[in-house]
């Protein structure tokens, strides 16, 4: 096919922050300008792209939207000015009489060609319902000889009226620009669920993603692109700005060879996702550096080699803060991992802390037996401390909790839970365990040492103190979690699928007492199908049965 005859599409993953449309436009300006250096004829930025997203309750503002409308108004002329004869697609909001709108518009040479809305709003996390309304129209365009272009918003390229109404309309490709968030598994269900609703309409399409993260949402990228018969033909690197170039009369005409290599999966793609969202949570909400308890247990050694990872060594302060009950084997080994790592690290002993408020509560403790205010006065005071350096240094506090631990309320409020953002917070401990040994295998060597993930896990905070004395094996525990948390299996499934009742019903109970706890922590990324927050609305208050315990 010759030069002249192609139209060269250009996907542009651009990685937003909400509200910075100064910042985002100079992005898709940037974009625009790559792509015209590719020789490509049309470059598609992500849904909500001018915005950054999700923008959440700010589109429920008119000043909001006013400002989202007038950056919009200056794109067309400033495009033209740095790629003449691109067609840029950029999402915005649509402020209209019918209501707001999550919108796609196209410009031209200085002119709008066109523009469409969402049709199918997506809830969950998104809650789209809450600040959109619905669109109906969608929009098909003539951008070359012989090539008819459809275009749809997020989740309407999953949807078989949409794209089967474009092909009514006479369009040969579908471009879908989206801001489709990651999570396990789910980058190949996304992929294979738009391959096959283009398949079942006939139609090609190309797929454009946004990267990056936004508070809880981590977006990975990886566009794509699949002919007609639902063959993937083309896989954008989740790292790539502006790449991703298809032919679209190639792709129309079912010209190009199906891609055989598969996205990579499993704890190498989760962990590089942690990265990104730390990486994004802390530098766009203006930190430089973090700091985080490191106690020689697996859960904080992981969040310090990915805080290493996402913000550089240098920026990572690691405090080890001991007691009585502190084991000589953690402080050799939080000591080894910081020094593995090349973090900055400091031990700082709490045990004079902790025996003057037992001083000053003697009498109002007397008669008592130890308990689990003596416990979480340790962990409360370790909370206070970090919280110190946050405030002096101008360090992101990151907490160390994991899944398995909030779920069951195996946590400290005020204390192991204090901190900004908690990097784990959605991760199981078993695939704690799996990260740390992909952090080793990426190295070549124990960056964490071996005998942190192989010891007994701990929260040190009484004599002979191991975590699987008051709860469930992790190995066990992790299964009814993902079963009842994240699959939405009853009782009588999980116990059916092998479990013993009482142990499934103490876990569920101990899911539900915690709600008031998990309500009070500090977010983290998303990464499963169904994360403690926006994906999980039970109410703090409720009569469950057998499921209810006193506290």
């Amino acid at each position: 096919m010759s030069e002249q005859s192609s139209f060269l599409i250009a996907c542009a993953q651009l990685n937003t922050v909400v509200g910075d449309f100064e910042g985002n436009t100079r992005k898709i300006l940037e974009a625009a300008r790559q792509a015209a250096s590719m020789r490509a004829q049309m470059l598609v930025c992500p849904e909500m792209s001018v915005t950054g997203c999700p923008a959440e309750d700010w589109l429920l503002r008119e000043d909001f939207c006013k400002m989202a409308q007038a950056w919009l108004e200056s794109l067309p002329v400033r495009l033209a000015a740095q790629a003449p004869g691109l067609t840029v697609v950029v999402g915005s909001v649509q402020a209209a009489r019918s209501g707001r709108k999550n919108a796609l518009y196209v410009f031209k040479d200085g002119e709008l060609l066109g523009t469409c809305g969402k049709r199918h709003l997506e809830s969950g996390v998104f809650d789209e319902s809450r600040v959109f309304n619905s669109a109906r129209r969608l929009l098909v365009l003539k951008l070359a000889k012989k090539l008819r272009v459809g275009f749809v918003v997020g989740a309407d390229a999953f949807e078989d009226d949409c794209l089967t109404e474009l092909k009514s309309a006479g369009a040969d490709i579908v471009v879908c620009a989206a801001a489709s968030a990651w999570c396990k598994g789910g980058r190949r269900q996304r992929e294979a669920a738009a391959a096959d609703c283009a398949s079942r309409a006939g139609l090609p399409l190309v797929y454009v993603n946004m990267s990056g993260a936004q508070d809880e949402l981590v977006f990975d990228g990886h566009s794509f692109a699949c002919a007609d018969s639902g063959e993937v033909v083309m896989r954008m690197p989740s790292e790539s700005t502006v790449g991703g170039l298809i032919d679209a009369h190639a792709l129309a005409a079912g010209k190009l060879a199906c891609v055989k290599q598969l996205p990579c999966s499993g704890p190498a793609e989760l962990y590089d996702m942690l990265v990104l969202a730390v990486r994004d949570y802390v530098y766009k909400n203006g930190f430089k550096s973090v700091v985080l308890g490191l106690s020689g247990g697996v859960d904080s050694a992981l969040v310090a080699a990915i805080a290493a990872d996402a913000v550089g060594r240098e920026n990572v302060l690691a405090v080890m803060m001991p007691t009585r009950f502190t084991a000589d084997l953690s402080l050799e080994l939080a000591q080894k991992c910081a020094k593995n790592l090349g973090i900055s690290f400091v031990t700082r002993p709490i045990e004079p802390l902790f025996s003057a408020f037992m001083e000053l509560l003697k009498d109002d403790f007397a008669g008592r037996k130890w308990s689990e205010a003596e416990e979480n006065l340790q962990a409360r005071i370790r909370g206070t401390l970090l919280m110190a350096y946050s405030n002096k240094f101008a360090r992101l506090v990151l907490t160390t909790g994991n899944k398995s631990e909030s779920a069951v309320g195996y946590s400290t409020l005020y204390g192991d839970t204090a901190g900004a953002f908690a990097p784990i917070k959605d991760v199981l401990k078993t695939e704690v365990w799996a990260l740390c040994r992909e952090v080793n295998a990426r190295a070549g060597f124990e960056r964490i040492p071996q005998a942190v993930i192989d010891r007994a896990p701990s929260a040190e905070l009484r004599e002979g103190q191991i975590d699987e004395q008051s709860l469930p094996r992790y190995s066990i525990l992790d299964q009814i979690i993902a079963a009842y948390v994240e699959k939405g299996r009853s009782i009588d499934e999980i116990v059916k699928s092998g479990f013993e009742r009482a142990v499934v019903e103490r876990v569920v109970r101990l899911i539900h007492r915690s709600e008031y706890k998990r309500r009070q922590c500090p977010i983290g990324p998303k990464i499963s199908r169904a994360a403690f927050g926006g994906d999980w609305r039970f109410p703090i208050t409720a009569k469950l049965g057998t499921m209810q315990e006193k506290r």
